[in-house]
């Protein structure tokens, strides 16, 4: 059930927004190709916003005095047509004087009459006009203000804004995706996708694989996956196989399979040409210096050796000597460029841990930054897509390339992929993974891309995602809320609906006019969709409901059994501490759904022939409660204490079904994706997010209030003079003197006195 609208519908639909945040009756869709507001709401569909009000406001109990809702649902259609001033400051100081000794417009509490009149004066210029302007309406305004104060209500207006910034971005980015790639013909593109073989691939390499992919299939041409390997201590063989396997994950092949370490010998020989060309010395400057030296533009005392000498270094180090331990060789391309990049940077050092591929062979490896544009020209890359990171060294790919003679090489660079609490740093990932504070790698918190596909995000999500950021320049931190609202939009319509119920105080209820002995029907596993296949539903006289649903129904309500129709609710028992503990419920099936304001989910009660089957629902926060760390912050003093929370549930037996990896709803309470048998037996399912902010925001709590001690009271001040605050800050006089100070405020309220005086 949602909502689907265009950020560009006029009149703007602003009361629809604003009553399905509050009620949280549907979801809210923004579709930028659909004209005008759309409900699809219990088989119906309805396109006008009154009506859309009205339906939701009944569905949330919120639809008032039926009389007096329908004079403002009236009214609501004249305020965007009045054009005359007279006209319109009448309405104005109506309203004023209505809401005078009103909260809201109808009854003690808010109904569909306040949202319907809130967003008809939203898309009235006019009437905005003269409230901003004109101070007699006191009580419009203050009205106006408590209604936009409402979390919901600000939570309806951010997703607008958020929604007309990813329509603004989506438009950048198909324009520069229609322009494609530079010098590209069609069946001869070759993109390269080069990982370090170091750990795992996390959802920043995900941009860059596919994108690389993307590519490559637009012009019918190839994709290489090559592992950059040329830094024996950090690379293994293992995580080779576990990149692919990433990959394979992603729905990602590449054409061919690479290393770096396949041209060795030839990126050897080059070295060697490079020298001997006068474009590369041998130098034996210390680190900490070289940095120094690099930083302020001074050239190394090496710079003007003569290429015997080089050569001859060269030759120490490929030997791994203790002498040849102590050089490296340097590119000469320039001592002080502002491209810092550009200041002589080192192309080949020694190293003697044996490679994971060739053994102990080389005691020396050229670096990334000579390697890549090597390699790239000699296996065909036509394109070479880089996070613009790199951008600063694009000058030095070129000049590799073009000192060595070789064929040259397009780039197209695009921005880096953050978002917000996140980490993408290997360093402080594996100091998550060393400290137990997460399971593994695949861990559902983790960003990698066996985390974040653990936790149910999809690959055809990711690619959405992922294109729709195409080769955006923009360094940004992003919310996690777009890629997962994606995420939603793939899985809701495949996605099988299943029964939960929380164990602790469930409530079991007596239906009287229910089944003698238990029955089974087969039912959909989805309403909308056949494809999914069917399930099947116990129905008995006794059922199980939710703590949270029980405590909430008033006595002699009707309420809706879902797939089996209403019940009135006859009797509640409750507990000492207020607690539900048994109910009893007629059942009336000729009761109409449309009208209760409440459908529950319940499971029949459990029998040798009809268990119901233990689950835990597990659910997750961000691993750091900082928005973005900064390079000076150190890691530990930013964890979230308790980042994975469980909760344990009785489910429907169909669940037995499943697979590890199936993703499903338990309805009322959101998507899950099953993650197999834990060792107590158990079926555990791991929640996914939905895209809604709510649902997103860190559940991390905030940060503990500093007790400190109370100031001394200062003298002048009696022991009786109350509680004195603990505050940090100085003692200042007050502005208007220590004499009380009456307000005076012109208002059309009459004057009472004091009750206090």
């Amino acid at each position: 059930m949602s909502i689907t609208l265009s950020t560009k519908t006029s009149p703007f639909p602003y009361a629809s927004i604003a009553i399905a945040t509050y009620t949280q009756k549907v979801d809210i869709n923004y579709d930028e190709s659909v004209d005008g507001v759309f409900l699809d709401f219990e088989g119906s569909q309805i396109s006008a916003d009154n009506e859309i009000v009205a339906a939701l406001a009944n569905a949330g109990g919120l639809a008032g005095d039926s009389t007096q809702t329908a004079t403002y649902f009236e009214l609501a259609k004249t305020v965007p047509t009045l054009t005359a001033i007279p006209d319109i400051l009448a309405l104005l100081d109506s309203l004023d004087n209505h809401l005078a000794y009103r909260t809201f417009l109808v009854g003690h509490d808010i109904t569909a009459a306040d949202f319907i009149i809130w967003g008809s004066i939203k898309v009235a210029p006019k009437f905005i006009g003269f409230l901003k302007n004109g101070q007699q309406y006191v009580h419009l305004l203050r009205w106006m203000s408590h209604i936009e104060s409402l979390e919901s209500i600000q939570a309806a207006l951010a997703s607008l804004t958020a929604a007309k910034a990813n329509k603004a971005r989506s438009n950048k980015t198909a324009a520069g995706f229609a322009l494609g790639l530079q010098n590209a013909k069609e069946g001869l593109v070759v993109t390269r996708f080069p990982p370090e073989p170091s750990g795992y691939l996390h959802i920043g390499h995900a941009k860059a694989a596919m994108l690389n992919q993307y590519f490559a299939k637009m012009y019918n041409g190839k994709m290489i996956i090559r592992f950059d390997d040329t830094n024996p201590t950090k690379e293994r063989a293992e995580f080779e196989e576990t990149i692919l396997q990433d990959l394979e994950l992603l729905n990602i092949r590449g054409d061919k399979v690479t290393h770096t370490s396949d041209y060795f010998d030839q990126i050897y020989e080059l070295a060697i040409q490079i020298i001997k060309s006068g474009k590369a010395y041998a130098d034996d400057t210390e680190q900490l210096q070289m940095r120094e030296e690099r930083g302020k533009g001074v050239a190394s005392a090496h710079r003007d050796d003569s290429i015997e000498d080089n050569l001859r270094h060269f030759e120490e180090m490929r030997t791994g000597s203790p002498e040849g331990l102590r050089w490296c060789i340097r590119a000469k391309i320039s001592v002080d460029n502002q491209n810092k990049a550009l200041r002589d940077p080192v192309i080949y050092r020694c190293n003697l841990i044996p490679h994971h591929r060739t053994g102990d062979k080389w005691k020396i490896y050229p670096t990334y930054d000579f390697a890549c544009p090597i390699v790239d020209s000699l296996e065909g890359v036509t394109h070479a897509l880089r996070t613009n990171e790199y951008r600063e060294r694009n000058a030095q790919y070129h000049w590799m390339i073009e000192a060595l003679g070789m064929r040259s090489v397009d780039i197209w660079d695009f921005s880096r992929l953050n978002f917000i609490y996140t980490l993408l740093s290997k360093r402080k990932l594996h100091w998550f993974v060393d400290n137990g504070i997460v399971g593994g790698w695949d861990d559902p918190r983790f960003p990698t891309i066996r985390g974040i596909r653990r936790r149910g995000l999809t690959v055809d999500a990711l690619s959405q995602f992922m294109l729709a950021q195409g080769p955006s320049q923009a360094i940004v931190s992003l919310e996690w809320d777009m890629i997962w609202a994606i995420n939603k939009k793939v899985i809701d319509p495949v996605a099988p609906r299943f029964w939960a119920i929380v164990k602790e105080n469930s409530v079991f209820v007596t239906i009287n006019g229910g089944p003698l002995a238990p029955e089974m029907k087969t039912l959909p596993r989805h309403k909308k969709n056949p494809d999914i296949g069917e399930k099947k539903t116990v129905f008995t006289s006794t059922i199980l409901v939710e703590q949270e649903d029980a405590i909430s129904f008033d006595d002699q309500e009707e309420i809706t059994l879902m797939d089996w129709g209403n019940a009135i609710v006859r009797s509640k028992t409750t507990g000492p501490s207020g607690e539900v503990t048994s109910l009893t419920m007629d059942l009336h099936l000729e009761g109409d759904f449309r009208k209760t304001k409440k459908k529950i989910t319940w499971l029949a009660q459990p029998s040798k022939d009809y268990p119901l089957i233990d689950v835990t629902l597990l659910d997750y926060d961000y691993l750091i409660t900082k928005k973005k760390l900064e390079e000076t912050d150190d890691v530990k003093d930013f964890v979230t204490p308790v980042s994975e929370f469980r909760e344990e549930a009785f489910a429907d037996a169909n669940v037995t079904t499943l697979t590890k990896g199936d993703i499903i709803q338990f309805e009322r309470k959101g998507y899950f994706i099953f993650d197999g048998t834990a060792e107590d037996g158990k079926l555990e399912f791991i929640r996914i997010p939905d895209g809604r902010a709510a649902n997103l925001a860190s559940k991390a709590g905030k940060p503990s209030v500093i007790a400190v001690e109370a100031p001394v009271p200062a003298s002048g001040t009696t022991a009786d003079a109350g509680h004195v605050p603990s505050s940090t800050m100085y003692k200042v006089k007050k502005i208007y003197g220590e004499e009380p100070v009456k307000p005076v405020s012109t208002t059309k309220m009459y004057a009472v006195s004091n009750v206090y005086e």
